[in-house]
């Protein structure tokens, strides 16, 4: 229920991602052909007002399709109403809509927690760390640590509970570097006894996992109806702040970074998990990953939504449009990498699911 779950909350962000570039077509009366979750064959498909709407065998995005890309369409190539006839501006609220909408989704969603489940109200801690992710081939993993682990004990001393006992935690890691360390921990109810050998970066200790404190959070009711509002402006600012630093870092360290990197089945594995644990866990995974969504297409990449806009850039400052060749060079090169790249990460993660590492014998 709770991978299900998950896969529908992926499922709608993609579709109001992409509703976003079709109402900012449609709104400004630019003719659209297709409406389409997932790429390659059709699967189901409906013919509305001209417009196919179609779920495709590939569940990995969508797109929002234009006669112009067409070179069979019957319609006139100086129709005014053809994307491509259209002015700068227009274009560019097209193509910026989708980012626009997640973004907005995301803050809805912020302020839904704050009606249905309530305004924080602080962090119950309770003994011990969790072990949120774990970087795989990292000190973490070869000891054995999983993730949802519980570190009730780090070289024989206990570990408390809250933010301090992760910053204690992690101070004892890092004075320890290639020491090994016997550790306890609690899986399932059961208690877990490793070693663990954090490797030596830059004399200190790294062992590739994500620790949080252990507990509950906390929640009460809004002392009146603005609050929900003011607390999802707040939780929003600093969801997208902490998230365009962290793709700023994957950047600048992505040597020691890109292994954090997950595919949408690590995606939908989370969101299972935090399906579980009910509360306000669901409403927080669908903001962060709808702000994730938006800021990852407004990337300068090919075939993302921040691509077209460069390109766009590039025809305002040359005062006549890209030749189609170049364009349609710099949209296969982004094709080929977006699907490697997607390919790559989802079979890093399903090798990295419980279930296929005992198959395998790890």
């Amino acid at each position: 229920m709770g991978v299900l779950t998950a896969l529908a909350i992926l499922a709608g962000l993609i579709v109001v991602h992409e509703a976003g570039h079709f109402f900012a077509a449609t709104w400004q009366g630019i003719r659209v052909s297709s409406f389409s979750i997932g790429f390659g064959p059709v699967l189901l498909e409906r013919q509305r007002r001209g417009v196919q709407f179609a779920l495709r065998a590939i569940p990995l995005g969508g797109f929002v399709a234009f006669p112009d890309d067409d070179d069979e369409s019957d319609i006139p190539k100086d129709d005014p109403n053809l994307l491509s006839n259209r002015p700068l501006h227009q274009r560019a609220l097209v193509i910026a809509a989708g980012v626009m909408a997640n973004f907005l989704l995301a803050w809805l969603v912020l302020v839904a927690q704050g009606y249905v489940v309530g305004i924080p109200a602080g962090f119950s801690a309770a003994p011990g760390v969790l072990v949120a992710a774990v970087q795989p081939n990292q000190a973490a993993a070869l000891a054995g640590l999983k993730p949802g682990d519980r570190i009730i004990s780090l070289a024989g001393q206990p570990i408390g509970g809250g933010q301090e006992a992760v910053a204690e935690l992690v101070k004892t890691i890092q004075g320890a570097p290639s020491r090994t360390l016997p550790l306890v921990a609690e899986r399932q109810g059961q208690k877990v006894k490793l070693k663990l050998k954090p490797s030596d970066l830059g004399g200190l200790g790294r062992i590739g996992a994500q620790l949080q404190p252990n507990g509950t959070e906390a929640f009460r009711r809004p002392k009146g109806p603005l609050e929900p509002i003011r607390q999802a402006d707040h939780d929003f600012a600093l969801l997208t702040k902490r998230t365009i630093a962290g793709f700023g870092t994957l950047a600048t360290h992505f040597g020691e970074t890109a292994g954090q990197v997950s595919g949408p089945v690590k995606i939908v594995e989370m969101g299972a998990t935090l399906a579980k644990q009910g509360g306000g866990s669901l409403f927080l995974f669908a903001a962060l990953i709808s702000i994730n969504l938006a800021v990852l297409n407004s990337l300068p990449l090919p075939l993302l939504d921040g691509g077209q806009f460069v390109l766009l850039l590039l025809e305002g400052v040359r005062g006549r449009p890209i030749p189609a060749r170049f364009q349609m060079a710099f949209m296969q090169s982004g094709f080929v990498l977006l699907v490697g790249l997607s390919v790559v990460l989802i079979v890093k993660d399903t090798s990295q699911l419980p279930l296929v590492q005992q198959l395998l014998g790890h």
